[in-house]
């Protein structure tokens, strides 16, 4: 039998995604009443400036007063989808202390203060939903938080933002420069007018560390994530990875160590080959890849930003805590009970494509592979290049800790015979 009185919801932010949530919950309200087994209402929607048209919102529920909107004592549900460090952390923390679960989608203040908020959930019997956080409309932390639960998640390797992915696309596919490919993204409305965030790696750290988190019980912050942008790759390093039967993409990868006893996570640019089922992710989508001791390999594909994706996945969060609401009870909390320590990036163990540029004279590969053969880095493939006293080197490396390699290439600098480092680039995915 359902339910009469509503269970109210508060709706921080009305810009793209907050829109389309306020949207589907007034023009789907029937449906959602009979999932969750009660009345749904949009009490409020908090937003920074009034006057500005929002179509499909009901401009009575519009207020700029958001800390009175979550103190309210009838809110149910707080959605925060505006983003950002504070006011969020605040109206978030404010929500639980007056009675109310939270749904978020913003994965910066997760990454960074993740376990503060999950301790304020509990202490207040809330719950803290965060799905849209990650990878907009794909479900991944439900499945690693409740599916995989009773499994052991060893790797984490995805592409989890589709402004770069859209870019690494268009250079691998038409050859395209960096700045060429930027400035179609920005065109079609896929990079903001300010895409440091991304092109630099920043989004995909902090849902590298959520990620990373759930999926190995402990706790991971943003700054625990090593972070390298992809504004450096070149054509030519795509010309490269096309030699290797590889592409290039911007990943996050999170890894259980072999011995078990510790955890690294880290986003950059990596060649992978053109076998690994995210080499065919193209455009803005956004694909991961799991790997767990009884499950196997997973991959979870499909739109990872936009309005109407991402608004999905907050409205399966809402729906879960207002089935938890109704049953007086909260779902899955933090579970950070392994306390693994975050490895340095410098031990990370990977394979290597480095491209020298060198003097095309007898003997400068001997001197290249000594360099490589005195750090305990063994080679696996080299192609020499060479016209008119110009050379290139192409070094590919079998799998070699990060430190080891950077003392390589700070010895390879040092050659008379290396007039540069063209390019470092990690492999991945084999």
């Amino acid at each position: 039998m359902m339910r009469t009185r509503p269970l109210k919801v508060a709706l921080l932010g009305c810009g793209v995604v907050g829109s389309e949530v306020a949207r589907i919950m007034t023009t789907h309200a029937d449906d959602l009443a009979q999932r969750v087994g009660a009345p749904v209402e949009l009490a409020g929607i908090a937003v920074r400036r009034t006057g500005r048209a929002r179509a499909g919102v009901p401009e009575e529920l519009i207020t700029t007063d958001a800390t009175a909107l979550v103190k309210r004592g009838d809110i149910d549900v707080v959605i925060e989808v505006i983003g950002g460090i504070e006011p969020a952390r605040g109206l978030i923390t404010t929500a639980f202390e007056h009675g109310a679960s939270v749904v978020s989608a913003n994965k910066a203040l997760l990454a960074q203060d993740g376990a503060a908020l999950h301790a304020a959930a509990g202490q207040h019997g809330a719950d803290l939903y965060y799905e849209a956080a990650v990878a907009g409309a794909i479900p991944l932390v439900r499945p690693l938080r409740e599916s995989l639960a009773g499994d052991k998640v060893n790797r984490v390797l995805g592409i989890v933002n589709g402004t770069t992915n859209f870019i690494l696309d268009k250079m691998d596919s038409s050859g395209a420069g960096y700045s060429e490919a930027l400035d179609e993204a920005t065109a079609l409305g896929y990079a903001e007018a300010d895409p440091t965030a991304d092109v630099e790696g920043f989004d995909a750290a902090a849902k590298a560390a959520i990620l990373a988190g759930i999926a190995f019980h402990t706790r991971v912050r943003l700054d625990d994530v090593y972070r390298e942008g992809m504004t450096e790759v070149t054509a030519a390093d795509f010309a490269s990875a096309k030699r290797m039967g590889c592409t290039i993409k911007l990943l996050a990868i999170c890894e259980r160590a072999a011995d078990g006893r510790s955890v690294t996570a880290r986003v950059h640019p990596a060649m992978i080959p053109l076998s690994h089922p995210l080499a065919s992710v193209r455009e803005a989508y956004n694909a991961v890849f799991i790997e767990a001791e009884a499950a196997g390999q997973l991959m979870f594909y499909g739109p990872g930003a936009g309005g109407s994706p991402t608004a999905s996945a907050v409205l399966g969060d809402l729906v879960a805590v207002c089935r938890n609401k109704l049953a007086e009870s909260t779902g899955p909390g933090e579970s950070a009970y392994t306390r693994l320590p975050v490895s340095p990036m410098g031990d990370v163990v990977t394979r290597y494509h480095i491209s020298l540029d060198v003097a095309d004279k007898p003997g400068v590969l001997a001197q290249v592979a000594t360099v490589f053969a005195g750090h305990g880095v063994s080679i696996d493939t080299v192609r020499q290049q060479g016209k008119d006293g110009e050379a290139s080197l192409v070094v590919v490396t079998h799998r070699a800790a990060d430190a080891a390699l950077s003392a390589t290439v700070e010895a390879l600098r040092a050659l008379e015979t290396v007039r540069g480092v063209a390019s470092i680039m990690r492999v991945e995915g084999e």
